[in-house]
């Protein structure tokens, strides 16, 4: 079963912490994609450039609305993803306490629905 792991912390915050310990949180992402890699269990992982690097799409009535920046007021934002294959829900949540950023944030668990006829 395939699960999203979305990583979320405050981004004011993860700014101010030294260069070292950025580089140090990326390198543990980094040795957890490889332990899960060898297990199996890794498909995709990738930090996202921050909030307000956003562009939101909304359609109403047939017309785009297009804006810029982050729309949602949040402490915490999305920094990145894990995309897993887990057993089960209990597996997926295991795998996300090993996620370095878990400990400066928060990741949310959510399984992913699997739809027919879409490319590999």
């Amino acid at each position: 079963m395939k699960f999203i792991l979305l990583v979320h912390h405050d981004e004011t915050a993860f700014e101010k912490m030294s260069e070292e310990t950025k580089r140090g949180l990326l390198a543990e992402s980094i040795r957890l994609c490889h332990q899960l890699e060898a297990k199996g269990e890794y498909l995709h992982a990738s930090p996202v450039h921050p909030a307000a690097t956003a562009t939101l799409v909304q359609v109403r009535d047939g017309r785009s609305l297009v804006t810029d920046g982050p729309f949602i007021e949040t402490r915490e934002q999305m920094a990145g993803y894990f995309l897993i294959e887990a057993k089960d829900r209990e597996e997926a949540v295991a795998i996300a306490g090993r996620v370095p950023g878990a400990s400066i944030g928060t990741v949310e668990v959510r399984p992913v629905i699997e739809v027919a006829g879409l490319p590999e």
